[in-house]
């Protein structure tokens, strides 16, 4: 039967069309946004200019990147071994600890800040906030961008352990191995690919992070400011311009970031796979 010119062939084609069409669509959507921000930019390239010499804005732009690296590096640590217990070992409350590392992904941004500024204001541990000032600080910063990170990481490297956990490690362990050597030799070379996948949604979502750092650190100028407070203080003094081109700062930040983490996978893929031939 020649399914080319069979029903068969007329049902894949509109199967196609159809997946076609929502990729253009949502494509488009996607550089219709990046271009009403060029477009808003453009109107005022002078007020763009301004508010991008600022002091203010150059500084934001430091503490975004600086806090956003510190605190994929923490998440990282804390997600991978979290993620790696529950899917090694099973014992006693590790659905539940399970269940609560899934929860700063669905809790509302603003529930998470208040959260934090509450626990540190509000409770005994306001004492731990008064010795090492962490509430409307920078630390503050970096405490409200790992929760939600770690969360993150913790899903994707628990995935990866998941599909890599049993057979290999068992006999390294049967063989004197310690878990610390299992760890570091085997199971974490076996898991580059989540590594840097979670290092990439980490520091996305710490350096676009903007509802718990406002409510537990604040809009100070020059202090708490990163780039999407930047552009929230922006639009409340009317500098729409303003607020896009910090806007297309932030989407080129990620974009390179993105290009990078492509082509180290990349570039680690082809060296497993070795050289076609």
């Amino acid at each position: 039967m020649n399914r080319s010119n069979g029903p068969s062939a007329n049902s894949d084609r509109r199967f196609d069309a159809v997946l076609i069409v929502a990729a253009v669509v949502f494509s488009t959507v996607l550089l219709a946004l990046i271009g009403a921000n060029v477009w808003v930019a453009g109107l005022d390239r002078i007020g763009v200019w301004e508010t991008l010499k600022q002091t203010e804005i150059q500084q934001a732009l430091w503490l975004s990147i600086g806090t956003s690296v510190y605190s994929t590096v923490i998440s990282l640590w804390v997600g991978t071994a979290i993620a790696h217990l529950i899917s090694q070992r099973q014992f006693w409350g590790c659905r539940f600890i399970d269940l609560l590392m899934d929860l700063p992904v669905f809790l509302p941004p603003l529930v998470i800040g208040i959260s934090l500024l509450i626990l540190f204001r509000q409770t005994p541990l306001v004492w731990f906030d008064e010795w090492f000032h962490i509430a409307f600080a920078v630390p503050a910063i970096i405490v409200a961008q790992t929760i939600v990170g770690t969360a993150f990481v913790y899903r994707t490297m628990k995935a990866t352990f998941d599909q890599h956990a049993g057979r290999i490690e068992g006999i390294a362990e049967t063989l004197g191995a310690s878990r610390w050597q299992v760890f570091s030799r085997i199971t974490l070379p076996a898991s580059k690919q989540a590594i840097v996948a979670s290092i990439a949604i980490a520091w996305a979502r710490a350096f676009g992070e903007f509802g718990p750092v406002l409510v537990f650190a604040g809009s100070f100028r020059g202090r708490t400011e990163v780039l999407p407070v930047s552009i929230y203080l922006e639009l409340n003094s009317g500098n729409v311009a303003g607020a896009a081109a910090i806007s297309l700062l932030m989407i080129l930040i990620a974009a390179i970031v993105l290009l990078l983490v492509r082509f180290t996978s990349r570039d680690r893929f082809t060296s497993r796979a070795g050289s076609p031939r």
